[in-house]
């Protein structure tokens, strides 16, 4: 097993795998969206990707990134997807209280395997359990072509790096 680490309030905790890397190929996902459906990268075919990955969106700096990628998404070749370890009622809940709009937000309720096969489950500390803070860019045949491990999970992601990816 390969770990790797990122902080949280200046202590380090440890991820199970290592996060994925640019130049490779999104490993599969089942993700569960807002009316309980699944959903794969297939549902997002010829689109480039955007996955907000975040430990919890009833948190400042997860819903500010949630808010922000949304602001910034303009092209109808772009999908936003925002990813948490959240239940899809409590994130279709904040983005109607925050009125965000423009993104996809999906739990990963019911498939542990995406954290893991990503690179962002959290395995030891006091977030243990649910999803680190990162950001990864696909183009439309699901390859990596932008990843940010946030190394702080109390702080935001480069939006701007990301997004200059998709140009």
């Amino acid at each position: 097993m390969t770990c790797q680490y990122v902080m949280l309030q200046n202590n380090p905790v440890t991820l199970k795998r290592r996060f994925l890397k640019a130049g490779g190929a999104a490993p599969a996902l089942r993700l569960v969206g807002g009316d309980l459906l699944d959903f794969t990268l297939g549902n997002f075919a010829n689109k480039r990707k955007v996955l907000n990955i975040f430990p919890c969106i009833n948190t400042s700096v997860c819903a500010v990134s949630v808010g922000k990628f949304s602001r910034v998404h303009k092209d109808s070749a772009v999908v936003i997807l925002c990813i948490s370890s959240d239940l899809p009622f409590m994130q279709s809940r904040s983005c109607c209280v925050e009125n965000i709009h423009n993104v996809v937000m999906l739990s990963i309720m019911r498939d542990m395997d995406f954290s893991f096969d990503y690179g962002v489950h959290i395995w030891e500390g006091p977030l243990e359990g649910i999803t680190a803070r990162a950001v990864l860019v696909l183009n439309e045949n699901n390859r990596v072509i932008y990843s940010e491990l946030v190394s702080e999970v109390t702080h935001e992601p480069d939006y701007a790096a990301a997004m200059a990816n998709l140009e």
